[in-house]
């Protein structure tokens, strides 16, 4: 496996280099070096990698700007890198899976999580398939959410989230077994995802295949003057509810007649 380091910091790419060192897995791989963005396009340009690890925020162009030049040129190329991002910030996890990236590694990278990722990288390169190509024959990806938990990158299908509601500076992520927390804007997941959620409040966004009914509750009396008086949504199988505004009542009551 032939491996590129893009990153700006040197003690972060001889931080890599030492721990791909220590990877069995790694015995034969030759890893090279790129400072920036341009730098490592002439390094891909004159030589076949298999694997970038990839910072994202670097002077010049950014590690996302690089990953998304190379999904672009997918038609074109008879096999791609895959890409793995490795970044002292965990907010770009979502572009990271929107990128097509194997996986995604927070600064200072630990050995085993490093030891995962070239297994995930492995197999796509054993099958003869380009790493990055989210799309085998005419089946396409099945939308997800990137979450970080320990560590570690996960991935969350969309169709498996229930709600997502306002939590302060994060968005709440619930599924029927747990909860995740992101920080993309409710608005900007009402805006990808209009065809499955509908928006009950200004503080949520329910899949609409989970909603089992509206309930009228005993009115609160701390309530904000966009809420209902007193309707919440009851969602299936976990048992809560979620508020209603006065605004989207009809709306929630014209989708459930339509149901």
């Amino acid at each position: 496996m032939n491996i590129l380091i893009i990153d700006d910091e040197p003690l972060a790419r001889a931080r890599l280099r030492h721990l791909l060192g220590d990877l069995p897995q790694c015995a034969q791989c030759r890893v090279d070096e790129a400072g920036d963005v341009d730098t490592a396009r002439r390094k891909m340009r004159s030589d076949t990698y298999h694997l970038l690890l990839l910072d994202i925020q670097m002077p010049g162009a950014s590690g996302l700007e690089l990953a998304a030049e190379l999904v672009q040129s997918r038609p074109q190329a008879a096999s791609l890198p895959a890409v793995v991002f490795v970044t002292a910030h965990d907010e770009h996890a979502l572009a990271a899976f929107e990128h097509a990236a194997v996986d995604y590694l927070t600064k200072p990278v630990r050995r085993d999580r490093l030891a995962r990722a070239i297994e995930r990288v492995r197999p796509l390169l054993h099958n003869g398939k380009a790493p990055q190509d989210p799309v085998s024959g005419n089946k396409t990806v099945t939308p997800a959410l990137s979450v970080i938990e320990r560590g570690a990158l996960l991935r969350v299908p969309v169709a498996e989230v229930l709600y997502f509601r306002s939590d302060n500076k994060y968005t709440l992520v619930r599924t029927a077994a747990r909860h995740h927390l992101i920080d993309t804007a409710l608005g900007d997941l009402e805006e990808r995802f209009a065809e499955r959620f509908v928006r009950t409040h200004r503080s949520a966004l329910v899949a609409m295949e989970a909603i089992i009914g509206l309930e009228r509750v005993k009115a609160s009396t701390t309530q904000a003057p966009d809420d209902s008086a007193d309707w919440v949504v009851r969602v299936r199988g976990i048992g809560e509810t979620l508020p209603i505004s006065r605004r989207q009542l009809p709306v929630l009551r014209g989708l459930l007649r339509r149901v």
